[in-house]
């Protein structure tokens, strides 16, 4: 059985919607989705980012099969420059999917990071780049066992969020959201409006206003 891949034309954000992704936390896109576009939150960083730091792409998809890293293989051979690999193994950490060799080839290449709903490993040196952003359900010393099957660009359930070629990938230290391309432009508005509503709040807060007036919270008995 050989690896299936779908060649999708997976295109970069310009830089001026890059940029306006970038003002957007992953907690109010989190918000203005009422949580749908938040993977399971036990996918964490590798290490936590820089304050501010947000990464984010456009998302190159991979299934994979338990112990076998093909689809990771052939995806990252395809994925281009400012993409992030979202790959789901189905939660295994039993054996790891990408190390250093894969996320430094990816890194080589451009690509914005890679994503694991799985294990990695050689933690110590993917660690270290802050020049690429790596996620994983956790850490074995275990390699893969084959690189025969899995699918690539396909739509896939990641940590229980369902992701198609081409969606919207932000991550930062609170986690990560993945947003529908079909959805994206509306969500991002809805995100750029609550950055402002809650940048209205706080200044509200300074000025020695209560939260229950702020938020119109109903009176307590």
């Amino acid at each position: 059985m050989a690896t299936k891949i779908n060649r999708v034309n997976i295109a970069p954000l310009s830089a001026a919607t890059a940029e306006r992704w970038r003002s957007v936390p992953v907690t109010i896109l989190s918000d203005v989705t009422a949580g749908r576009v938040v993977p399971d939150p036990r996918i964490r960083p590798l290490q936590p980012f820089s304050p501010g730091r947000r990464v984010l792409g456009p998302a190159v998809t991979a299934w994979c099969e338990r112990g076998d890293f093909g689809a990771m293989l052939h995806a990252l051979d395809i994925a281009p420059a400012r993409s992030i690999v979202v790959a789901d193994a189905g939660g295994c950490l039993q054996t790891a999917y990408a190390g250093e060799i894969l996320c430094g080839y990816a890194r080589a290449k451009g690509i914005a990071g890679l994503i694991v709903n799985g294990a990695m490993r050689d933690i110590d040196t993917i660690a270290a780049w802050d020049d690429f952003c790596a996620f994983a359900l956790g850490n074995t010393a275990r390699g893969p066992l084959s690189k025969e099957r899995g699918a690539v660009n396909v739509p896939i359930v990641f940590g229980g969020v369902s992701v198609q070629p081409g969606d919207i990938v932000v991550a930062d230290n609170d986690g990560l959201a993945i947003v529908p391309l079909a959805e994206a432009s509306d969500v991002l508005e809805a995100g750029l409006q609550r950055v402002s509503a809650e940048a209205a709040w706080q200044a509200e807060l300074g000025k020695g206003r209560s939260l229950v007036d702020v938020f119109a919270v109903p009176e307590a008995i």
